[in-house]
């Protein structure tokens, strides 16, 4: 073969090889696109290293059906919602034997003071400056390791005189993962772990009951929220447990 094809067959290995490779990153980006979790909107209240407070758009409201529209923006005190957040308790789900050994278990109160402290200002705010398709959501944590997180986090919105309130996660050890996403700063109202907790709010007579029925708790399909109606809440009155309308489920361990 003389010098002029042997030129002509490299450039056409390598067009082909240049083709390959271009074929193959087309492909890449496609998967990577087609794996990667749905972008949520979202506007920053408070952020620090470890907590933040946001306004995130809120899929279930309809801009074109007003009665889905939030009840926002919604002005409400810090020193009331700190009540509010004040009254919530959480009530491990303990297993038959475990309550037959030990009892109930105990309830617990939802935030520390200085998580209290944080939220019911920043909560505030958010609600002040929320849009009708937006709800508050929070994270909170306390860093254990360079990958290893204690998380809370959760959500809320006013439709109405109600105030729906979910918690995700509660004290839970959230291991970051070496590759891929990190869901739970992404996703703070979403429960990184099946749920072992229930949640309750103080005094009772606030609650909002709702119903679900036993094959939306066998397939955990039931909605995990606490509503409260805000015209029946005193802070003043005594305190008298309730549990709430989220359905809980086993730690899967």
């Amino acid at each position: 073969m003389n010098g002029k094809g042997r030129e002509v067959s490299c450039k056409e290995i390598n067009n082909r090889k240049i083709r390959i490779v271009t074929v193959l990153l087309t492909i890449c980006s496609i998967l990577s696109l087609g794996c990667a979790a749905p972008h949520v909107p979202s506007r920053v209240i408070y952020e620090d290293p470890v907590n933040f407070v946001r306004l995130e758009e809120d899929s279930e409201v309809l801009p074109e059906w007003p009665p889905s529209h939030h009840s926002h923006p919604f002005t409400i005190e810090p020193e009331k919602m700190r009540a509010i957040l004040s009254g919530l308790k959480v009530q491990e789900h303990w297993v038959a034997l475990q309550r037959w050994i030990w009892g109930e278990s105990p309830l617990v109160p939802a935030f520390t003071d200085e998580e209290l402290a944080l939220l019911s200002v920043r909560i505030s705010e958010a609600l002040a400056e929320a849009k009708v398709n937006e709800r508050v959501t929070f994270y909170l944590s306390q860093p254990q390791t360079l990958a290893r997180r204690i998380i809370t986090t959760g959500g809320l919105y006013v439709h109405g005189t109600e105030l729906h309130m979910l918690l995700g996660n509660w004290r839970i050890l959230y291991g970051i993962p070496a590759y891929g996403m990190i869901y739970d700063r992404r996703y703070p109202m979403r429960p990184t772990a099946a749920k072992g907790f229930d949640l309750i709010f103080q005094p009772s007579n606030a609650v909002i009951p709702t119903k679900s029925s036993l094959l939306d708790g066998i397939l955990a399909n039931a909605k995990d929220e606490l509503i409260i109606d805000l015209t029946k809440f005193d802070p003043s009155q005594p305190e008298v447990s309730l549990i709430g309308s989220c359905v809980t489920h086993e730690p899967l361990y």
